[in-house]
């Protein structure tokens, strides 16, 4: 309970503070006489409070209502996150200023106007971003993959694998996006479908409010749909949401593996925050691993893409990943890049095969300027 209440303090507190400096630098830009400010105040509260006021309210009033927060809310993260970047740009550009003087003589003619023009500019960028994210964040690809596994198996020569990540069902990620993903999996005729972690948002019981848990029931798959827990089921209630998905058809792997058609074995990892979140420890690979027989083809969903030798050190063939959305948000992909050693796409391990997501749906905004939305069609070739 310590290690939660601690997160979300710095949580809000960094969202505290970034708000605070968009406002007082948008609240400059203003004029003082003029009337426009008192309405820049008012919708400046609403924004910044909408996200987070709708995901308290949404299990205490008609979701409609909460909806229409969270909706304006989750643009809001977008916006702020660009218009910081663009006012930090500003002012780091004027102190270069202060110090070599950079500035042509025009700028300092009219300040006022500049600055208005400064704000006008920033926010123009920041709503063609957020117009081309939305669009792109609409039309996932289909990442196609086509492997070799030097691992003879006598029941099949080959294995189709659909996987996706990140998927955050809820308000954001509803009806018409699960329709969407469930018909798209069903085209592709997989063998097994795999959801490597954040298939729920946050709270599951606006899953349960819309019965999207009904939509996943429809998936056709040959030995079955398979899930592991992400970070985001922990922040919600991993437990209720493991229940929900275990019943509407996904089996849900924890710290455990399972051999499928007597053919290849499926290693679903705990992720890594069950420590922060209940202060216990998930298993570790080699404990997971004690009953697979490693002559037949291993494939591990682990959901955030950390310790990528552990893997190749216990003989995993294919690991499948997800958490990053590799930034999500344009520039933060080259974030995501520093910290990770796979923030998106394949590598090679010695004889592991590595592929991390960018997810199906996202956390907060509905945009994606940094990456693309994908579902991983996986074509695994056995010897």
């Amino acid at each position: 309970m310590r290690n939660i209440i601690i997160f979300f303090s710095i949580v809000f507190l960094v969202y505290g503070l970034v708000n605070y400096y968009i406002f007082i630098r948008g609240w400059q830009a203003i004029p003082k006489e003029s009337p426009i400010r008192i309405y820049y105040l008012v919708t400046f509260l609403i924004l910044s409070v909408s996200y987070f006021a709708g995901r308290f309210l949404e299990n205490h009033i008609p979701a409609g209502y909460c909806n229409i927060f969270i909706w304006i809310g989750a643009y809001w993260l977008a916006f702020m996150a660009y218009l910081f970047l663009g006012i930090l740009l500003t002012d780091f550009l004027r102190l270069l200023n202060y110090v070599l003087g950079i500035f042509p003589q025009f700028i300092y003619k009219d300040y006022g106007k500049t600055k208005q023009v400064t704000a006008i500019i920033i926010l123009s960028i920041s709503i063609v971003l957020i117009i081309a994210g939305r669009i792109n964040a609409l039309n996932p690809r289909i990442k196609n993959l086509s492997l070799n596994i030097p691992k003879k198996v006598e029941s099949q020569k080959h294995l189709h694998i659909v996987m996706a990540s990140d998927i955050h069902l809820g308000t954001l990620i509803a009806n018409g996006r699960v329709n969407y993903l469930v018909e798209k999996i069903n085209s592709l005729n997989p063998d097994v479908v795999l959801f490597a972690g954040d298939i729920v948002d946050e709270d599951i019981g606006q899953v349960i409010k819309l019965n999207l848990g009904e939509k996943l029931k429809t998936i056709k798959s040959k030995f079955g749909v398979y899930g592991i827990t992400g970070n985001h089921e922990y922040i919600g209630g991993v437990e209720s949401a493991v229940k929900y998905l275990d019943a509407h058809g996904i089996t849900m792997l924890r710290d455990t593996s399972v051999k499928i058609n007597d053919g290849f074995y499926l290693v679903g990892r705990e992720d890594r925050s069950i420590n922060q979140f209940t202060g216990k420890k998930r298993k570790e690979l080699k404990e997971i691993m004690s009953n697979v027989d490693k002559k037949l083809p291993v494939i591990m969903m682990d959901h955030q893409p950390f310790g990528l030798n552990e893997a190749e050190e216990n003989g995993v063939d294919l690991q499948l990943s997800g958490h990053t959305h590799h930034g999500q948000l344009w520039p933060f992909n080259y974030i995501t890049g520093m910290i990770y050693e796979v923030s998106w796409g394949y590598k090679k391990k010695g004889n592991t095969n590595v592929y991390v997501s960018s997810g199906f749906g996202g956390w907060g905004p509905p945009i994606r300027s940094g990456s693309r939305t994908e579902i991983v069609n996986i074509d695994l070739n056995f010897e």
